[in-house]
């Protein structure tokens, strides 16, 4: 149990570091307008409406990445309960994508795939190929 508790820990300390390295790559490609200020929403929300979308993108893929990074970690620590601790991990990405889309608001597409994307991506590390 201290194992999976570990894992799901270490899991969600590799999730958010590959979505902040992710986001980070995207706003270097996709720098944020000058004088944003990143503590107001409304002006945040009106950068978001009017982002590009291949930036939007990239967010949401390192939802998806950070998810499957950390459902990995998880699954490799905890040994003996893989999926759980990928799952756990996979949730916890979840609640930071709901509670990012309601302080923020998001295009539709990007909500939609945002829930839907993060539990599944962490399961998908959970996987072996067959014959390992």
């Amino acid at each position: 149990m201290g194992r999976t508790i570990l894992g799901v820990l270490a899991g969600a300390v590799v999730a958010w570091l590959v979505i902040m390295l992710c986001q980070f790559a995207s706003a270097r490609l996709y720098p944020l307008p000058p004088g944003l200020d990143l503590g107001d929403t409304q002006q945040l929300a009106a950068y978001v409406a009017s982002a590009p979308k291949a930036a939007m993108a990239l967010v949401l893929a390192s939802w998806a990445l950070g998810a499957f990074a950390g459902g990995w970690t998880a699954a490799w620590i905890s040994e003996k309960h893989p999926r759980p601790a990928a799952i756990a991990v996979g949730l916890l990405v979840l609640a930071g994508v709901v509670a990012n889309t309601m302080m923020i608001p998001h295009p539709t597409w990007m909500v939609v795939l945002g829930v839907l994307l993060p539990v599944p991506a962490a399961l998908l590390a959970t996987t072996r190929p067959r014959g390992a």
